[in-house]
């Protein structure tokens, strides 16, 4: 698969999606104490949730941050939209703003 098409496959998931989080593994199987966290965070909340593994092809990661204006992995969209990084919905999700987000997800 070439570039564009990558770019197309990662925009076109993050419209599909209400919920998705762009991690390093799997939300079984985080490969990173970020990633894990971020599940964490969303599994506290009961969010369900859609996810990409960005190791399984290192280019994702690249488009993503070029797509995002975000250098970091993971990332969670709502809506089409970053919501951002581990911090900040660890942070989200400890004030209820994650949940109130998430409720309204697809809507």
């Amino acid at each position: 698969m070439d570039r564009d098409a990558l770019k197309a496959e990662v925009v076109g998931k993050i419209g599909e999606h209400p919920v998705l989080l762009f991690m390093k593994g799997t939300p079984d199987q985080p490969y990173c104490g970020f990633s894990a966290r971020t599940v964490e965070a969303l599994d506290s909340i009961g969010a369900s949730f859609a996810a990409v593994n960005v190791l399984v092809d290192p280019r994702i990661r690249e488009v993503l941050s070029e797509h995002s204006e975000w250098p970091t992995i993971p990332q969670l969209f709502v809506d089409g939209t970053l919501v951002g990084g581990c911090d900040i919905v660890e942070e989200m999700a400890s004030t209820g703003e994650l949940a109130e987000l998430i409720k309204t997800a697809g809507r």
